[in-house]
């Protein structure tokens, strides 16, 4: 192993796994079928249109995954990178502050959601680096997991309008304005550090470990990037 990749590990999503092993066994299945179909004489039966139906879904499952990156993580002693199809972010390890598991109590009750939250030290470090159009898939795709906070939160039907609404203004703390998607997004990383506590979401589907686990390495890295990973490269 050479030094570059001895300094940084990589983490594949259980979702993007064999994409490829999909496609071919949908094609392979399709293609006899057809042939099946072709060489003997009558009409195509209920079982035959089934099997299609169940080969042409494999292709485009395999075709979806293919389309994800290959590492949806990297971690290097510098950063934690996060890559999606859509585009990419980074946040240093010095602005990384902690990681855990979002959830919220309301009453007795506590609702945890599946997913690794981030505390972030300077939210303006990292939403000048980020694009709006990863900015923009990242609210459309996360926003699920957030309503799933406000509706436990607003039981009794008394809640924020801010909280349903995505403005398009934003202003830091810092006294940095934003706008478009980036505003969007800041504030809805305001309203999810108000409710859990973190800023952002790492959603179980991009991990390929349970969330205590990685969220556990996470706080190893930050405490320790050079030991932790090179603990994991042996």
């Amino acid at each position: 192993m050479d030094e570059f990749n001895a300094m940084q590990i990589k983490y594949r999503a259980q979702g993007a796994k064999h994409g490829i092993e999909a496609l071919i066994v949908g094609a392979i299945g399709l293609l006899f079928i057809m042939l099946f179909n072709l060489l003997r004489p009558g009409e195509i039966s209920i079982l035959e249109i089934f099997l299609v139906s169940l080969c042409i879904a494999a292709i485009t499952i395999g075709f979806f995954k293919t389309q994800e990156p290959f590492y949806s993580l990297v971690l290097t002693t510098e950063q934690l990178t996060y890559q999606h199809k859509y585009g990419v972010w980074y946040l240093a390890h010095s602005n990384f502050k902690s990681s855990g598991i979002p959830k919220i109590a309301v009453g007795l009750e506590h609702l945890e959601l599946n997913a690794v939250g981030i505390k972030v030290n300077d939210m303006d470090e990292f939403l000048t680096s980020l694009a709006p159009r990863i900015a923009g898939k990242l609210l459309i795709e996360q926003r699920y997991l957030f309503m799933q906070l406000v509706k436990r939160h607003c039981k009794n039907g008394d809640c924020p309008s801010e909280w349903l609404a995505e403005d398009t203004q934003y202003r830091s703390k810092n006294g940095i304005s934003y706008n478009g998607l980036i505003a969007m997004f800041a504030n809805r990383a305001k309203h999810l550090q108000l409710l859990t506590g973190y800023d952002l979401l790492l959603p179980t589907s991009v991990l390929d470990r349970d969330i205590w686990g990685f969220s556990a390495n996470l706080n190893k890295w930050k405490s320790n990037p050079c030991q932790f990973i090179k603990s994991q490269n042996k």
